[in-house]
């Protein structure tokens, strides 16, 4: 038997079996998808994730308190290109708007990105993943939309065979595991329209075999349809894409959650808002001639959501003084 002998001394210093070690501290930061992949394991709960498209979008979710976010495909179309979303955002557009949101904060909220369908075939997919893995994206989901994809709240939407679905999960499923990744594969299907239920199923449980982490049938029609896929599926868990007023019934976080949904995005949750607000304000500008922002909504308001304060902060630690004066 092997006795180990520890003196910790009054100077800090610690002594094993009589030799001096010297006291050090390890900071582990867990990456985000590591953070998204323990909530979904180690916790019930339901993980509410607002669609964000941008940086000061992000900003505002983080400020808020959400415990995760998601990268919006849509929203990104329209920010970035100022397009519908119809497949015209490339891997470029949306792995570098990821990556972005991803790091505004190294101890923020993990982020769920939009990978579309992976943007061409099985080797396109792995370069896909290994690019969102590199931003630090803590999840994505791949659908099995055609190449000339659509948003999946529009009409006439067409879906690929399944054979080509499942080469798509397995070139995402190969990527991340070659790369010791803990970034989670989200499995999405699109074929509601097209072929009904029991083959949104057929896929979904397809691709939960050869290694997909969570589902997602996008389009639901009704609740009890959405109340039937999670009986259907489960324990896998499922994630929820509620887009008011688009193809499906409003369902509420709280009914997701009894429903047995693990997380919930909602794609147009700053899109839209935004377009409404930026509208009004433009309105009142062209008639009023000014555009009524409200009291105390100046810069400084602005930029302190955007991180301000932290960038005094280090500037000031690190004896700088360009901030000596105030901002």
């Amino acid at each position: 038997m092997t006795v180990l002998n520890i003196t910790l001394e009054e100077d800090g210093y610690y002594y094993v079996n009589g030799n001096r070690q010297v006291p050090s501290v390890s900071l582990y930061m867990p990456a985000g998808a590591t953070k998204l992949r323990r909530m979904l394991r180690e916790t019930d709960d339901l993980i509410v994730c607002p669609g964000v498209y941008d940086g000061l979008s992000a900003r505002v979710a983080m400020q808020l308190g959400f415990k995760a976010l998601y990268m919006t495909g849509a929203g990104t179309t329209a920010s970035r290109l100022g397009q519908p979303d119809l497949g015209l955002a490339q891997l470029y557009d949306m792995r570098t708007n990821a990556e972005m949101i991803a790091n505004l904060d190294p101890f923020g909220p993990p982020l769920i990105a939009d990978m579309d369908t992976g943007y061409g075939g099985p080797l396109m997919v792995a370069k896909s993943v290994q690019q969102y893995i590199q931003a630090g994206v803590a999840g994505f989901h791949i659908e099995d939309q055609i190449l000339n994809k659509r948003c999946g709240h529009l009409a006439g939407k067409r879906v690929v065979g399944l054979e080509e679905y499942l080469a798509r999960i397995r070139a995402a499923k190969f990527t991340k595991d070659r790369l010791g990744s803990d970034i989670v594969l989200i499995a999405r299907t699109d074929a509601l329209q097209q072929h009904g239920y029991d083959e949104c199923i057929r896929r979904l449980k397809a691709a939960r075999d050869i290694g997909a982490d969570v589902g997602l049938l996008e389009g639901f029609t009704s609740k009890e349809l959405a109340r039937q896929a999670v009986q259907d599926l489960a324990p896998w868990p499922l994630l929820l894409n509620m887009v008011e007023n688009g193809a499906g019934p409003v369902i509420t976080t709280a009914e997701a959650k009894e429903m047995g949904f693990r997380i919930m995005i909602f794609s147009f949750a700053c899109l839209a808002p935004a377009y409404l607000g930026i509208k009004n304000a433009l309105e009142r500008l062209k008639v009023e001639g000014r555009t009524g922002i409200p009291d105390g909504l100046g810069p400084k308001h602005l930029f302190e959501v955007c991180g301000l304060m932290d960038s005094v902060r280090i500037d000031a630690e690190a004896g700088g003084d360009a901030f000596a004066n105030g901002v």
